[in-house]
């Protein structure tokens, strides 16, 4: 099992990569991430209104077939730009880890 706090610090650059394929709802991006990693509904709301309080992301509605309506995300040019950024700090740091560590050298 990871460590919550070190998943904690990156949910925000899983969610953003998720969004950066398509536009997803809320439900929809637990799901997914929930088959790589151990993520509970409840984690992913404040990421996703943080993020759109910060204006990384949109939001709108749409009709669902099975239900009401769903609140839909979707990344802003400057969510594109966040979530680049956000990729080239991780790649970084498991850099520097795999550097004190010996890990992986690729």
């Amino acid at each position: 099992m990871i460590n919550a706090q070190l998943k904690k610090g990156v949910l925000e650059l899983c969610v953003l990569s998720l969004l950066s394929e398509q536009d997803r709802y809320g439900y929809e991006l637990a799901e997914q991430l929930s088959q790589t990693m151990h993520v509970s509904d409840g984690a992913v709301y404040p990421i996703l209104r943080r993020l759109a309080a910060e204006e990384n992301v949109t939001t709108y509605l749409q009709t669902s077939s099975v239900g009401p309506q769903r609140k839909y995300y979707s990344l802003t040019p400057q969510g594109i730009e966040t979530q680049q950024s956000l990729l080239a700090e991780w790649q970084e740091l498991v850099r520097q880890v795999n550097a004190i560590t010996g890990g992986d050298q690729t």
